[in-house]
C-alpha cells in the first residue's frame, strides 16, 4: 500500500527529519480514516488522544489548531476514503538522552484506505501485554513481532492475554464480545483507549468486565475495532469458532456508520 507526500509541521519531510524518528521508534501517533468527503468520525477524540499521549510522552502541550491545518493541507487533492496518521515526535531525539527533546512536531501522512470491514479474521491468543498501553506510541516492534508469529502459525492475528490472564487487546485493535444475550462486552484491562471502540461505547449499550481466555472463546460472537476497520467479525479464537454472521454485529456496524464525520 503505497504511502503519499510525508510533511512534517506542514513542510515536506526530508530523509534527516524522520531518521532519529526510524532510528529510536520514540514518539506518539493516532491514525483516522476520512471518508470521501473528507469528513472524519471522531476527529474531537483524535486531538484529545494526540494532546495527552504528547504530555505523557514529550511532557509538552499540543496546538490541534496547527494539527488540524496540517491535516487538511493533506487532504487536498486526495479522492476517495484514505488513512491519515499524525504522528508525534522530536527529530532532535536521541537514545543515548532523549530527556534532551522536548520540542515534539507533527508528521502527517496519507495512504489510501481499505474496504471497511475487512474479511472476518482469526486470532491466535498469546500471552502479552504492551508498553504503556494506554498510549498509542510507536514502540510496535512486540505487537507486530507477535502478529507475525501468529500469521506463521496460521492465523490472521494475535489476541493479547495479560500477565493476570484475563484477554485484554489485540496487536493493533481493540477487542469486544457478545454473550449469550446479545450484550456487548468490551474487557476490563489496560488497553488502548481506541477512538472506535469509544465511539461504539457511546451508541450502543455495553457492560466492561473482565474476560478470561476461556470465556472469549464461549462467546456468542466477538470483533476487533479500530479506525481502518470499523467493526471486523472474529471467525475463531485459537480452535473455538464463533458467529461471524449476529444482528448485533450488523447494529454495531450500523451504528458506526452513523456517526457524523468532522472537518478538520
Amino acid at each position: 500500500m503505497l504511502w503519499g507526500m510525508a510533511h512534517l509541521d506542514g513542510k515536506p519531510v526530508t530523509t534527516d527529519d524522520v531518521l532519529p524518528l526510524a532510528l529510536t521508534s520514540y514518539g506518539h501517533f493516532t491514525t483516522m480514516r476520512a471518508d470521501a468527503d473528507h469528513r472524519i468520525r471522531g476527529l474531537s477524540l483524535h486531538m484529545d488522544r494526540l494532546v495527552r499521549d504528547c504530555r505523557t510522552v514529550w511532557g509538552a502541550g499540543l496546538d490541534t489548531g496547527r494539527v488540524r491545518q496540517f491535516v487538511r493541507q493533506a487532504l487536498e487533492g486526495q479522492r476517495g476514503p484514505c488513512m491519515i496518521r499524525v504522528t508525534v515526535y522530536d527529530p532532535a531525539v536521541e537514545v543515548g538522552h532523549p530527556a534532551d527533546a522536548d520540542q515534539p512536531q507533527a508528521l502527517v501522512t496519507v495512504r489510501p484506505a481499505g474496504a471497511m470491514p475487512p474479511p472476518p479474521l482469526r486470532a491466535m491468543s498469546v500471552p502479552y501485554e504492551r508498553d504503556l498501553p494506554q498510549v498509542k506510541h510507536c514502540g510496535l516492534f512486540g505487537a507486530l513481532h507477535i502478529r507475525r508469529a501468529a500469521q506463521f502459525a496460521g492465523f490472521d492475528d494475535a489476541l493479547f492475554i495479560g500477565p493476570d490472564g484475563y484477554v485484554s487487546e489485540g496487536a493493533t485493535w481493540n477487542v469486544g464480545f457478545i454473550d449469550d444475550d446479545g450484550t456487548v462486552v468490551w474487557p476490563q484491562a489496560p488497553v488502548l483507549p481506541g477512538i472506535t471502540m469509544r465511539l461504539l461505547q457511546q451508541q450502543v449499550a455495553h457492560r466492561i468486565a473482565p474476560v478470561t481466555l476461556a470465556q472469549a472463546k464461549g462467546m456468542r460472537a466477538a470483533f476487533a475495532t479500530n479506525t481502518g476497520i470499523g467493526v471486523r467479525a472474529l471467525t475463531a479464537v485459537d480452535d473455538a469458532p464463533l458467529a461471524v454472521e449476529d444482528p448485533v454485529l450488523s447494529t454495531l456496524r450500523e451504528a458506526y456508520l452513523s456517526i457524523p464525520g468532522e472537518e478538520p
